[in-house]
């Protein structure tokens, strides 16, 4: 059951990006004033023994209600796959939250931009499915960012979430993405992150994932990234994936 918590609350983030989806890391760039980003997507995180959990689909909304505040709302169909049982399918916890620019810098600017971006989690999904923990969780993290010439872009940051529950453990995430665009429409990159035990007895963790965003469009984007764990993979990130489609307007 510890897994299967420590596997939603993994796959039920928010998983943002520098300016969007694939990736955990995200950047301090608040969506446009009055602009809408909208993400279709689906993501999982699996274990060893086929334990899994994640979402399919989930509907992702970012919206610029004011100058450099976001408000954010993410709504999942979640996934949970225990070993030696069936596969528990519902609605997943609703995520809440706001990303507030708190430092935009001049483009001649040495320093990074950087947000404050506070997310709840409602329990809104089936405990007994492991689609929840039961709990509300918060994520407190700041967010930096800076763009390199015009076509490289460096995020870093972390936080802490209060994850309350019988055998849960608060725990840290704190990490850094980079995004290179190869060619015109199309930019591929990495991160790497580090996360604390989220239930007592647990693990820390190091993990990497790889990823890309095409432009199919001018409105219309492909996101994709795919990873896995670097340090107690076989108990908490044996393999995790992402893959949607973003619309900007």
């Amino acid at each position: 059951m510890r897994i299967l918590i420590l596997l939603t609350g993994l796959a039920l983030l928010p998983l943002p990006a520098l300016a969007g989806a694939p990736y955990r890391v995200d950047d301090a760039k608040p969506t446009e004033y009055q602009a809408w980003e909208v993400d279709v997507f689906s993501s999982g995180t699996f274990v060893r023994g086929g334990a899994g959990a994640g979402v399919l689909p989930g509907l992702e909304v970012d919206y610029g209600a004011f100058a450099g505040v976001q408000i954010h709302m993410s709504m999942p169909l979640g996934y949970s796959k225990g070993a030696g049982r069936g596969t528990g399918f519902g609605y997943g916890d609703t995520e809440l939250g706001l990303k507030i620019r708190l430092i935009d810098p001049a483009p001649e600017d040495w320093w990074p931009a950087i947000a404050f971006e506070p997310l709840v989690e409602v329990p809104t999904g089936n405990q007994r499915l492991g689609l929840s923990s039961g709990h509300a969780q918060v994520f407190l993290p700041l967010w930096m960012s800076r763009n390199f010439g015009e076509h490289l872009s460096v995020a870093a940051g972390g936080g802490h979430w209060t994850n309350p529950g019988v055998g849960n453990k608060d725990w840290w995430f704190a990490g850094t993405a980079v995004q290179y665009e190869v060619t015109e429409g199309v930019s591929l990159g990495t991160e790497l992150f580090y996360q604390t035990a989220s239930a007592t007895g647990g693990k820390d963790s190091v993990g990497f994932n790889v990823g890309a965003v095409i432009k199919l469009t001018d409105l219309i984007n492909l996101t994709a990234s795919a990873g896995r764990g670097l340090s107690n993979a076989q108990a908490t990130n044996a393999f995790s994936y992402y893959t949607g489609l973003q619309f900007n307007f």
